[in-house]
């Protein structure tokens, strides 16, 4: 079940054109669950591997378990993070920053690992949020397959919504292993991205700050 903060965001995404590209297939978990094991018991035969080996023999179970229940979890807004907010009664007007979260998320062009970290700001207004609410919020939609600039940008929006001020700013750094282990094979290259909100937009001193 979606709570109201959940659907407050989905929506600010989808009015933002940024929600991740979905359709309601109405299957639900174990119909996907059997879909998904069915599906790659086909690409592992395709592929001339021997799925009476005992090695292998799970191996269909295990990637539906896995697609499912934890690396695209994010997909499933029933599994948006229970958010806990105080008001602001301590005055709080400067910047709090949250540094070196874990980013692992999935090319959804490739269906290959991405991997990094995130650092996320923010300047309070009537509320704080809980700091390891932020670091959940980033795992959700890091548990989806994703391009790394609409996930900068989703955990901006969602963060801008439920905390209801736009001085957000995001910054991810993350090495994309479609580039690393297959294509170009580049194994020293990352990626950076950054999504800026309010007075982290118009202030290049605040900005400055952030980037630090």
């Amino acid at each position: 079940m979606m709570s109201p903060q959940a659907n407050a965001v989905r929506q600010a995404l989808v009015d933002a054109g940024l929600e991740t590209p979905l359709r309601d297939n109405g299957l639900n978990r174990d119909q996907k669950y059997q879909k998904i094991m069915e599906s790659m018991t086909d690409v592992v035969s395709a592929l001339g591997l021997d799925l009476q080996d005992d090695s292998l023999a799970e191996t269909p179970h295990r990637i539906a378990k896995m697609y499912v229940d934890e690396i695209f979890c994010g997909l499933d807004y029933g599994n948006f993070p229970k958010i806990t907010q105080i008001d602001n009664k301590m005055g709080c007007d400067e910047m709090v920053k949250v540094r070196d979260i874990a980013v692992t998320s999935t090319c959804e062009h490739h269906f290959i690992t991405i991997d990094g970290s995130a650092t996320v700001a923010y300047i309070p207004r009537n509320s704080v949020i809980g700091l390891s609410k932020i670091n959940r919020i980033v795992r959700f939609f890091a548990q989806r397959p994703q391009v790394q600039e609409r996930l900068t940008r989703q955990v901006l929006i969602a963060l801008q919504t439920l905390l209801n001020t736009q001085d957000v700013a995001v910054s991810i750094r993350a090495t994309h292993y479609c580039v690393k282990s297959r294509g170009v094979m580049d194994s020293n290259s990352s990626t950076e991205t950054t999504a800026l909100g309010g007075v982290f937009k118009s202030s290049s001193k605040t900005r400055a700050e952030f980037l630090a």
